[in-house]
């Protein structure tokens, strides 16, 4: 039995069992990542579809996915590979990678424009400890390391990555507790403070996808907005439309006109306010 200290649910994992997210897991009385290196997307994209409007604009990124999550968003567009019933089907198809050879693919993919590798798809904080070897030979090779992730870890579990982590698009889902604790089983505070500690350290943008009577209030992006721009004005905030998907697909697509409206709300604090889905 260990404890894992990844996130705020510090759960206690018996040997050979698994933690909420379904990755961490116990092997000889320690925590350790299951999906070490195992891959199961793999593309050079844009570096815009991060989402990343203001860091090396008009770049391609290798980006690599791997499994599971330690949310439970029910909207989630990656559910394969997330937390859905096909998990684990894919997790019996994952390729194994290792850090020096995704760096060689890295480098061999320059040519059309890459700048590095960005970890993407699913949680890639829950499978840190390749991210972080991988970065470390990336930033060897004078190549970039992103990140798009939920930023529900504990700042201290991570903190060596801080170091080595040039770029992140981190989802700031909403901005009540009981959103993020009843509807994404996740804690918002945690959330917070990874973002404050993130910004101190790399390029940061930020994405809140807007559900219809969830998150889509003037008062709660008044206030969201209003505390990104308490870290920094500049920090760029892209607010997306949602579709409904997966567990949600009850819902209506959040309208257009609700997505510039509350644009314009969250630019009476910020610099750079981004639509997307739109």
């Amino acid at each position: 039995m260990a404890k894992c200290n990844l996130c705020f649910r510090q759960c206690n994992i018996a040997d050979g069992s698994f933690g909420f997210c379904e990755v961490r897991t116990c092997k000889n009385g320690s925590v350790i990542s299951d999906n070490y290196g195992k891959l199961t997307s793999i593309a050079l994209d844009p570096i815009e579809k991060k989402p990343l409007n203001r860091f090396f604009p008009g770049s391609m990124i290798l980006s690599v996915g791997s499994y599971g999550c330690n949310l439970r968003c029910p909207f989630c567009q990656n559910y394969h590979i997330s937390w859905g019933d096909e998990v684990a089907s894919f997790k019996r198809k994952a390729t194994y990678v290792s850090p020096a050879e995704l760096v060689r693919v890295a480098e061999e993919q320059k040519a059309s424009g890459n700048i590095g590798v960005a970890f993407t798809y699913n949680e890639p904080l829950i499978s840190y400890e390749y991210v972080l070897d991988t970065a470390k030979l990336l930033k060897e090779k004078g190549l970039k390391t992103v990140l798009v992730t939920n930023g529900m870890a504990d700042v201290e579990t991570v903190r060596e990555l801080f170091d080595y982590i040039d770029a992140m698009n981190i989802d700031l889902k909403g901005f009540t507790d009981h959103y993020y604790e009843d509807i994404l089983l996740g804690n918002r505070k945690m959330v917070m403070e990874f973002i404050k500690e993130a910004v101190k350290h790399c390029h940061v943008e930020l994405t809140t996808l807007v559900i219809p009577n969830e998150n889509d209030s003037d008062e709660e992006m008044d206030e969201l907005s209003s505390w990104i721009a308490s870290l920094d004005k500049n920090i760029p905030l892209h607010i997306s439309r949602f579709f409904p998907r997966f567990h949600m697909t009850y819902k209506e697509a959040t309208p257009v006109d609700t997505i510039y409206h509350l644009k314009s709300i969250a630019e009476k604090h910020l610099t750079y306010v981004y639509t997307g889905n739109c």
